[in-house]
């Protein structure tokens, strides 16, 4: 039997989804330890292998075959658009894709003025502005804090992830128009998905009942 390789996201998404392995009885006690400077974690039992890396490299690692199975974001399955399965929402890591920006911006989207938009989402702007609404825009795509754009006048709205709100608050600006919403989601290789068929297929029809179970107890 060849070893399973998942891609997990870094940080609390990688959490989250070994939390619910561990509840499927997949278990990885290398990554527990705090210390360990491993890349690659291994099951031997099970020949699963795990590694973490960084959000937008998830579905590269997938589309190339490197990982069978990754764990990532929806924004970043749409922003990178690799050739991946989209097979499962893991109902964790929820938020949403929204146009922002001062009250009175609100204007300018609902007559389709040319604007520009900050963004580190240039993909998922491109698309919503272009294909979905047929509004004309100039895109602008930066790397840090976006919420200053519409501030010092770089851009008149943004596009990025709202989880709560209280940043865009703190800086005067609201939710205009709602994009997409976004939780983590596990993408499986094409390849992988027909090699390993049955494995994969039971991996995710296990979980696919844990996060219904779930969501029926919240």
């Amino acid at each position: 039997m060849r070893y399973l390789t998942f891609a997990l996201t870094k940080g609390r998404l990688a959490s989250k989804t070994l939390e619910l392995l561990e509840r499927l009885g997949i278990t990885c006690d290398e990554m527990k330890d705090k210390d360990s400077r491993k890349l690659i974690f291994v099951n031997e039992e099970l020949k699963l292998k795990f590694f973490l890396a960084k959000g937008p490299d998830v579905p590269t690692y997938v589309e190339y075959g490197a990982a069978d199975i990754g764990v990532v974001g929806r924004d970043t399955i749409v922003e990178e658009g690799r050739k991946v399965h989209e097979v499962l929402d893991l109902g964790f890591g929820k938020c949403r894709m929204c146009v922002c920006g001062q009250e009175e911006a609100g204007e300018l989207l609902k007559h389709h003025e040319l604007i520009r938009v900050a963004t580190k989402y240039p993909n998922i702007a491109k698309d919503y502005f272009y294909n979905k609404k047929h509004q004309t825009v100039e895109i602008i795509k930066m790397n840090g804090s976006i919420e200053l754009a519409p501030i010092v006048g770089l851009s008149e709205v943004i596009v990025d992830i709202v989880e709560t709100g209280s940043t865009l608050k703190e800086n005067g600006l609201v939710v205009l128009e709602e994009v997409c919403p976004l939780s983590a989601r596990m993408i499986v290789n094409p390849v992988s998905m027909r090699m390993e068929n049955e494995r994969i297929k039971e991996l995710i029809t296990n979980l696919r009942n844990l996060v219904q179970e779930e969501s029926h107890a919240d």
